[in-house]
């Protein structure tokens, strides 16, 4: 059984998809922002950097594992799944994983705060990530362009991209042009699996004020 610390983001989502796709059992812990459930002492053990998501293996000494990337390629690994074994194959997965994590999400990230949350609104900084973060979603156009997947195959790298992706316009960022893009995108959220895995957590309150509130603090 695996213990998921998350809430409605992309980073919280890539991991609640990865673990429907995957077919593990898990059990839902929603934090709340509000409340800085995130950096409490107990869930600073777990993750010291205080963000989320994390997960506890309760199936593995109950080994915990913090940022997004790193539950996805332990989840891969525990399960034979989503990430190549032989050595080529691996390497093209996490090369397009590092995207997402070193680009994409920080990028898009950086997006969300100065369009939507910034006390002043600084258009060269709007402009520089928002430009950025479509020079970026240009270069999964044209990798998608060669492929079905950003690796080939449907895999973990796919998972940690899609839901950055799906948020573009909440991000002020425009899709246009981009029709391999948008093509890998409805093939993705036609997923069932990736489905129900956007719906964790389920929304409890208010969505758009839980998705800004995140969104807003960069979560990772």
């Amino acid at each position: 059984m695996i213990d998921l610390y998350t809430a409605a983001t992309p980073n919280g989502h890539k991991v609640s998809i990865a673990l429907e796709e995957l077919q593990l059992p898990y059990s839902v812990h929603v934090l709340s922002f509000d409340k800085k459930e995130q950096k409490a002492p107990a869930f600073l053990k777990i993750n010291p950097n205080g963000r989320i998501p994390a997960i506890v293996d309760r199936g593995n000494d109950d080994f915990a594992v913090f940022e997004s990337g790193a539950i996805l390629i332990y989840l891969a690994e525990q399960t034979g799944q989503l990430l190549p074994q032989d050595a080529k194959g691996r390497s093209r997965v996490l090369q397009w994983l590092m995207f997402q994590m070193g680009g994409i999400g920080p990028m898009q990230g950086q997006a969300n705060v100065f369009f939507r949350y910034f006390p002043e609104k600084l258009q060269g900084a709007i402009d520089r990530y928002q430009h950025e973060t479509r020079r970026l979603y240009e270069v999964l156009d044209a990798r998608l362009a060669e492929a079905e997947y950003l690796a080939d195959d449907y895999s973990i790298a796919d998972i940690a991209t899609f839901p950055w992706v799906r948020s573009h316009e909440w991000s002020g960022i425009s899709l246009e042009g981009l029709s391999h893009l948008q093509r890998w995108l409805a093939a993705l959220e036609g997923r069932a699996a990736v489905q129900r895995g956007l719906l964790v957590p389920k929304r409890q309150v208010d969505e758009d004020s839980t998705v800004k509130t995140a969104q807003s603090m960069l979560i990772r």
